[in-house]
């Protein structure tokens, strides 16, 4: 620690404001190439910090965690997702983790809904049709789309996001469907106007949209796996702005590409950065760089929850952010 400030690392760039603010409090290293981090490097950071401020594309797992310098006591993770954090391992060494939930449920919410409505009506081919001067005019049978109006809407986990998703889609005219792990109260139900499903498999089969906002655990790897894809309608979409783990990727490229899916909307991927080939050049497919809660006010908001957890732990407090394995 130097000059009593605590030693903070941040792994990427973080907006301006936010970096600026860390400076003043904390003796900041920040990476200012944005490059994310190799193994070596997050070693390193961990071996000299106080606190380490990674991010979703850091994997700090038992290995990394062994290497964890004496000093390391927090691990304020920028982001709500802490899957790629062992939380267990290292609570058992003594370093606390936080998150910054909340912030990024309304903007995570609004790109879910955007590709709700994208992908049934086209928007991909129409764009294409027009960016490649294709267009030869207005048709009665042009590009004719799905309606999402009385449609069946069912939600893959209904926490903040998925609460978020349902009063959009309710707009919409949709009928609100839900599976998760544990029943909603029933004002929540009933202000959503939502039906809960017990059984996963007896909700996708009857469902027209399926919309991914649970968390990735080891519970939900693979959630939808190949065996519940083909529960799903032929004419059914899937939209994904949770975690690429929760759906068997492989899966679903083969569905889509067989015609078995009408389609899919995809935010996040398995092995991100990677995108598996077979999801690429479909029309009924969109795919987009993991941009869902890509907002300039939402991502200061995250810096600013980054910097309220480690400065209640500089003041001995427990982070109001952490995460604790029961949470997982």
């Amino acid at each position: 620690m130097t000059s009593g400030k605590l030693r903070v690392v941040v792994t990427r760039r973080l907006p301006e404001p936010v970096e600026t603010r860390l400076r003043e409090l904390f003796d900041v290293d920040l990476n200012l190439d944005d490059a994310p981090m190799s193994r070596e490097q997050l070693a390193d950071a961990m071996r000299r910090a106080d606190v380490l401020v990674p991010t979703v594309t850091d994997r700090i797992d038992q290995r990394l965690l062994a290497q964890a310098g004496p000093d390391l006591k927090l691990i304020a993770n920028y982001g709500a997702g802490v899957d790629h954090i062992d939380v267990e391992t290292a609570r058992q060494r003594g370093i606390l983790v936080s998150n910054t939930p909340g912030v990024l449920t309304e903007d995570t919410a609004d790109m879910t809904m955007a590709l709700i409505l994208a992908v049934p009506r086209r928007l991909k081919e129409g764009l294409r049709l027009i960016e490649n001067d294709e267009w030869a005019g207005w048709s009665p049978t042009g590009l004719t789309g799905r309606r999402i109006t009385g449609k069946r809407l069912g939600i893959l986990g209904m926490g903040r996001i998925g609460q978020a998703v349902a009063r959009r889609a309710r707009a919409f005219g949709m009928q609100i469907h839900y599976h998760n792990r544990r029943r909603l109260h029933r004002s929540i139900e009933e202000s959503l106007e939502a039906t809960w499903w017990e059984s996963l498999d007896q909700m996708l089969a009857r469902m027209d949209v399926i919309s991914v906002n649970c968390p990735h655990t080891p519970a939900t790897y693979h959630l939808l796996s190949s065996r519940r894809l083909k529960l799903l309608k032929p004419t059914a979409y899937i939209v994904n702005t949770s975690r690429g783990e929760v759906i068997d990727e492989a899966a679903l490229a083969r569905m889509l590409r067989a015609g078995e899916l009408a389609g899919a909307g995809l935010d996040v991927f398995e092995r991100e950065p990677e995108v598996n080939p077979e999801l690429k050049g479909l029309d009924n497919v969109i795919l987009l760089p993991h941009m869902g809660s890509n907002t300039i006010e939402g991502r200061i908001e995250m810096g600013e929850k980054v910097i309220i957890n480690i400065k209640t732990f500089a003041d001995g407090h427990r982070p109001p952010d952490l995460v604790v394995p029961s949470m997982l």
